[in-house]
């Protein structure tokens, strides 16, 4: 018999919390050492359906999917963030993201230590919920203690499947290939990732700024590259593409010209091999995020592995795999979170993340299709670095290791039969007759 190992996580949600539930839960099974189950849950406003909808790929996981828990599990895992995280198993797991921002609230605080063990995806995350502290005071006597991160922190980095995200020559999705091949631009930069809250250029992904500094930085040019977004506000229907439109055409009345450059928008759900092909479409020729911070930057990591530039905010968690000498790392300030950007016990009032040197975008735009070649060059080196240090297999033996020097020896429920009494004979009684 092996430990039960439940795993209450947002894994059939189209969501990077779902790619990151749908990775981990995969290497658990690679193991072998568990018993594992699933307990399935949502994300936000994000669609369920994915392993559905990708069942070639992902229907295995179907079987290890519950409804509900029968007995205290061995292992306890929680895929959220930590405000969430409750103990409910023998040994208790919390797995998160972390946080973008310099700070996290108190709340997120109290749930890490609930927890035995704390697996974050980066070290910029893993910074700041070990240099969070507050002073807490107690209600009745006056007294103050420190709130502060007691459970063990580790960072359990998100490993790409190089199986997938790679170079490839052959296209499957016609519909894709044919759009792309339309655009008249040769040269496009394109951005991945969600228009999150906040008011132009405080946005998290800091989608309308990089819509904006492109239409200043190209606009009464000729020749001008095109920019791509796959982007939309966290839904995949039709009124969530016309907000899409609307924001970017708000912006673009901000920039009085006579001619503009060209942006498109991709927009609705993808599988992981339509984004590879999205990567690979050879007018594609750099990616570009002013994020103003990550807890890792999924997108990121998985263009990084086709070996083409990329343009990105340098600080915050995708810090860990793109090396300023191979990147195009853009230089800034941290700056006072907008109260526009603000959510509730996540990113909260007072804490930092970062603001991009807005001269350095347009420097950075220039000069990676000015000397192209020299950045392609580049790129090919953080790609023959990143599939050896950030792949899907390296995640897995970096699980493994946190798993077998942090989780105890817990009993095992054993199935004992009691063996069937052998049947007794008894002597026959000698009748006795009177006198």
């Amino acid at each position: 018999m092996k430990n039960t190992f439940y795993i209450s996580c947002p894994i059939d949600t189209y969501s990077g919390y779902g790619a990151r539930s749908r990775d981990f839960v995969k290497s658990l099974i690679n193991l072998g050492k568990y018993d594992i189950k699933i307990l399935p849950q949502r994300w936000g406003s994000t669609r369920k359906g994915f392993i559905s909808d990708h069942k070639d790929e992902w229907g295995f996981l179907t079987p290890y999917i519950v409804s509900s828990i029968h007995k205290k599990p061995d292992i306890w895992c929680q895929v959220t963030v930590p405000n969430e995280f409750q103990p409910v198993g023998k040994y208790n797991i919390g797995l998160t993201a972390g946080i973008e921002t310099t700070a996290c609230a108190p709340q997120w605080i109290e749930g890490c230590n609930r927890m035995d063990l704390v697996l974050t995806s980066s070290n910029h995350s893993k910074k700041v919920f070990t240099s969070t502290q507050y002073q807490v005071e107690n209600k009745e006597n006056g007294t103050k203690t420190e709130l502060k991160v007691t459970t063990p922190i580790e960072v359990l980095m998100e490993g790409a499947n190089l199986d997938i995200y790679k170079p490839i020559k052959e296209f499957t999705n016609k519909e894709l290939l044919s759009t792309l091949d339309s655009i008249p631009e040769n040269f496009t930069y394109l951005f991945v990732g969600h228009w999150l809250p906040g008011v132009l250029g405080q946005d998290r992904k800091n989608v309308g700024l990089l819509i904006k500094a492109f239409y200043e930085i190209y606009k009464n040019k000729g020749n001008a590259p095109a920019l791509i977004l796959k982007t939309s506000c966290a839904q995949s229907g039709h009124m969530d593409r016309r907000e899409v439109l609307k924001r970017i055409h708000e912006i673009r009345k901000t920039v009085p010209a006579k001619k503009y450059p060209s942006i498109y928008l991709i927009h609705g759900d993808f599988s992981d091999q339509e984004m590879n092909e999205l990567y690979n479409h050879p007018k594609v020729k750099a990616m570009i995020s002013l994020t103003k911070g990550e807890g890792f930057g999924r997108p990121l990591l998985e263009f990084s592995l086709i070996g083409k530039p990329i343009i990105a905010t340098g600080w915050s968690g995708h810090t860990d795999f793109l090396d300023p000498k191979l990147a195009a790392m853009l230089g800034g300030k941290l700056t006072q979170l907008h109260p526009s950007a603000q959510v509730k016990d996540m990113l909260i009032e007072g804490s930092q993340w970062f603001d991009a040197d807005h001269n350095q975008i347009g420097h950075f735009i220039n000069d990676v299709k000015k000397n192209y070649t020299t950045w392609k060059q580049k790129a090919k080196s953080l790609q023959k670095k990143n599939k050896t240090q950030f792949s899907f297999q390296a995640m897995g033996d970096q699980l493994n290791s946190f798993l077998e020097a942090y989780i105890p020896s817990l009993p095992v429920e054993q199935t004992f039969k009691m063996p069937l009494p052998k049947k007794i004979e008894l002597p026959k009684l000698k009748k006795v007759q009177n006198g």
